[in-house]
């Protein structure tokens, strides 16, 4: 299967990962398979780790932000004073700044990186013709190429298949699915009907992020979706039938165009440890039966013409 990564969102303790601007207000770092110091935060909890980690952080266009090489190199320098280290190994641009010349932008990440500032560059919420702009500009100036692309994927949410992957494929970069769960929706844990202030905080509900989130999901064909998939799940499997998270996770791993091979990976976040455990459980799951796949294609069918962009 594809490459895990995860999402690792420290409240407290020490070390602490940076927040990329503009990451929901939460600090947060991209761990891609390990994570490298002695104790590492995970919500409320310390957990002690002794591996490797990659950490990534982004830029952003907004909140008074922009993708100028002024901006760039502050965005970036922030990160680096915050995570107390040198460099990181991948920087994002966030999403496109339409004011700003791609060129502007594209030479700026060069010269960041050629002062040693991060290893990778990154894309995220690009089109795909912008992806091929910037990958054609930066060959042909001798400019860092991205080698990553993190974007919106999950089994209801597939709208980077029709162009994003195959320019993605075409250029080398790498695929890392943000939302597989989108947004906490593919859990099965909620109702539509139950969209009041009465709900608990969470990605739905008592944030900054909420609105967006439930713009972008909270819609009546998503749960008629889900619920074709929950009954596809207990036809095939009956009392043993897995939960959605994992149905949904699995999904990702073996019946998704993700591709191992190609380094693609899927971000877990998690709230807390039996979160990350229950995630990661789903990791050593193998395929799902062909009917509960055939769901999975049908719930894509009914939400596919309101799938929001992948792109901004």
């Amino acid at each position: 299967p594809p490459t895990v990564e995860f999402d690792t969102c420290p409240r407290a303790g020490s070390p602490r990962p940076d927040p990329p601007p503009g990451a929901n207000g939460q600090a947060s770092s991209r761990g891609r398979g390990y994570i490298s110091w002695q104790m590492a935060s995970v919500g409320h909890l310390t957990i002690p780790f002794s591996l490797q980690v990659k950490i990534a952080t982004k830029a952003n266009p907004w909140d008074g932000k922009s993708l100028k090489p002024d901006s760039l190199r502050s965005q970036l320098e922030t990160s680096l004073k915050r995570l107390q280290c040198p460099r990181v190994d991948l920087f994002y641009l966030h999403a496109p700044d339409h004011s700003t010349p791609v060129e502007e932008t594209l030479r700026a990440c060069h010269q960041l990186h050629q002062e040693g500032k991060f290893v990778e560059l990154g894309l995220s919420n690009y089109a795909a013709w912008e992806v091929a702009e910037i990958c054609t500009l930066c060959k042909s100036n001798g400019w860092i190429v991205p080698t990553v692309y993190q974007g919106m994927y999950n089994a209801t949410t597939r709208q980077v298949e029709t162009e994003l992957l195959p320019c993605l494929r075409h250029f080398g970069l790498r695929f890392y699915a943000y939302n597989p769960l989108a947004g906490g929706l593919l859990t099965g844990k909620y109702k539509y009907e139950d969209k009041d202030g009465k709900q608990p905080v969470g990605r739905f509900f008592g944030n900054s992020w909420a609105e967006t989130y439930r713009n972008r999901f909270w819609k009546e064909n998503h749960f008629q979706a889900i619920a074709l998939v929950e009954k596809a799940l207990q036809a095939a499997y009956g009392a043993s039938a897995s939960s959605m998270t994992s149905a949904a996770l699995r999904w990702m791993y073996h019946h998704s165009q993700l591709q191992g091979a190609h380094g693609d990976a899927v971000i877990l976040g998690m709230s807390s440890l039996e979160q990350l455990e229950q995630n990661l459980a789903a990791t050593e799951e193998g395929p799902l039966e062909p009917a509960v796949v055939d769901a999975f294609n049908q719930a894509w069918h009914l939400v596919a013409h309101e799938c929001p962009n992948y792109f901004r």
